[in-house]
């Protein structure tokens, strides 16, 4: 039987980057997320076995109506939609307490109800021997990202991945995190690169280089395979040795 991936977040960058690697493993694809062009675009150019699905993920009654929509089964689920909302918004300083509040909360939204939401609403279609795997972040662990709670709620993930792997394993289904260092994933990425705001993660690694998008592919499509069936619970990084 073919198997069935959706990745949450899969229109560009990373995410579309394990859309390629899963399809190379020959599954059928859903992609979602928030922005419904990129996503068509995105499965046009990837092909048949891909479909785009697009609502956001942060929203109840939205992942309510998608679910009607998404496969009956499920065989791996990624989630990565994410990212730091303080792009999209001016920062308030701390002492702004109610825009400090409304910061937080669009990068819990975001970054941490996204994933608890889909996996709740899923979790259900997923057989045995099926993958829950969760794009973390670097950001979990510091590097400047938890002034206005990118890192907080990427951290949160870990904690909540280990129980889900705790529960979830009776029935042979495993739940990792998969925590990218700084990754050349969008134009921004360039961005912060070509700033040299990046130089001390770079510093920091053992390899010297900043984290590729297939890096991160790479290491999700691994965990989608039966030779992974014995990890599960686990933070796995990816960020060229920064961290172990």
């Amino acid at each position: 039987m073919q198997k069935t991936a959706v990745v949450t977040g899969g229109g560009y960058g990373i995410g579309r980057a394990i859309a390629e690697h899963l399809l190379a493993q020959d599954m059928n694809v859903v992609i979602t997320g928030r922005r419904a062009e990129i996503l068509d675009r995105t499965a046009a150019e990837l092909g048949p076995r891909v479909r785009a699905l697009g609502f956001d993920a942060s929203d109840p009654d939205a992942v309510q109506h998608a679910v009607t929509l998404l496969p009956e089964r499920i065989d791996v689920l990624v989630n990565n939609a994410g990212g730091a909302t303080e792009y999209d918004f001016a920062m308030p300083p701390r002492d702004q307490l109610k825009e400090l509040r409304e910061a937080w909360l669009r990068n819990i939204e975001a970054n941490l109800m996204t994933t608890v939401l889909m996996t709740a609403a899923l979790e259900h279609r997923i057989p045995a021997g099926g993958r829950i795997i969760v794009i973390g972040s670097i950001g979990a662990r510091g590097f400047k990202a938890s002034t206005y709670g990118y890192g907080p709620a990427k951290a949160a993930l870990e904690p909540w991945a280990g129980d889900l792997a705790r529960e979830l394993g009776s029935r042979k289904i495993t739940v990792n995190v998969v925590c990218p260092g700084f990754t050349l994933s969008n134009d921004r990425a360039r961005e912060f690169l070509d700033s040299g705001a990046a130089a001390p993660m770079i510093d920091a690694s053992a390899t010297g280089r900043v984290t590729e998008v297939a890096d991160v592919a790479g290491t999700v499509a691994y965990l989608a395979t039966p030779a992974a069936s014995q990890i599960t619970g686990q933070v796995i990084h990816v960020n060229g040795g920064i961290y172990p």
